[in-house]
């Protein structure tokens, strides 16, 4: 039987005009099937253009991407067509709409429709990949605005945990708005004996606290996307995540990067992060290799 991933229906917060998700590049295990990983391509690009050659990159000596986990299915969804403001109104692949990230906080509104269809698609694949392999064999991962895509689903995520994520190249979409939140909250109300409010002590040991300002900013972005934000569970603290970037990185500035792992961890987010000198926009056998090495230590798929 063919394995078809179909696409969600349209959430009722949003317009009648959804857009539909092309079916994904679905590259079989090597060996049976135990695991997933979910790879989101970047802006402008495609399922079977970014797929295969990321999947036959080196990482080592003897081994590919693909190699590395024999026993997983490789999911490559393609984004839906969209215009894109900043090129003239074109049509184009991409997993929300945004303007220029040398002023990555001018028109934000141009994401909110993208990122709340994309979020609610990606969520669709990990419903259906955890259903065949359960949450502890599924891995999401992203390129580029394939990265942001994928940040922005997890933060939304209110099922259960996956047991890893990656990005690559990529930023946080709204990471200004949240960390306004966490100076709001931090510059709060004091408490008896004169000393400020601890709002992070018991993030490890509770997931939701409604005061909580890291609670806060997921709440607010659930809010902004038209998503509910009723039981915002923070499920994304249970999800270690890497990100690698390119210090010579010409599309998207590797301060992106460093902003959208310092806002992560403030969120609670357990994030590797780590820079390539002298990589620019993409991946490189290295940066694949440090994923490959980070997923088995934390999955542990090879015991």
């Amino acid at each position: 039987m063919a394995d078809t991933i179909p696409n969600p229906p349209p959430p009722p917060s949003t317009s009648k005009k959804h857009p539909e998700y092309p079916d994904p590049l679905i590259i079989p295990p090597l060996q049976n099937h135990k695991q997933t990983i979910i790879i989101l391509h970047g802006r402008g690009s495609n399922a079977p253009a970014f797929g295969p050659p990321l999947l036959h990159t080196p990482v080592s000596q003897s081994q590919t991407f693909r190699s590395a986990f024999p026993h997983a299915k490789c999911i490559f969804p393609t984004a839906s067509k969209r215009r894109a403001q900043i090129y003239h109104r074109s049509v184009i692949n991409q997993w929300f709409d945004n303007w220029s990230l040398a002023t990555p906080n001018e028109k934000t509104d141009l994401q909110v429709q993208g990122l709340r269809e994309s979020s609610t698609y990606v969520h669709s694949l990990l419903k259906h990949a955890i259903a065949q392999v359960g949450a502890e064999n599924v891995v999401l991962g992203g390129l580029s605005q394939g990265c942001a895509a994928a940040l922005i689903a997890l933060l939304m995520w209110d099922g259960e945990p996956i047991v890893a994520a990656f990005g690559m190249c990529g930023w946080l979409p709204f990471r200004k708005q949240m960390e306004d939140i966490f100076v709001a909250g931090e510059s709060g109300v004091e408490n008896a004996s004169g000393d400020a409010d601890d709002l992070f002590e018991t993030r490890d040991e509770v997931d939701g606290d409604d005061d909580d300002a890291p609670t806060q900013a997921v709440a607010f972005l659930k809010e902004e996307l038209a998503m509910s934000a009723e039981g915002c569970s923070m499920v994304v603290r249970h999800i270690p995540l890497f990100l690698g970037h390119g210090t010579e990185d010409e599309k998207v500035p590797i301060e992106l990067g460093r902003e959208a792992a310092s806002c992560l961890e403030r969120l609670g987010v357990r994030v590797n992060w780590r820079e390539y000198d002298g990589l620019g926009h993409w991946y490189s056998s290295a940066m694949l290799g440090d994923i490959v090495d980070n997923l088995r230590l934390t999955t542990r798929w090879d015991q």
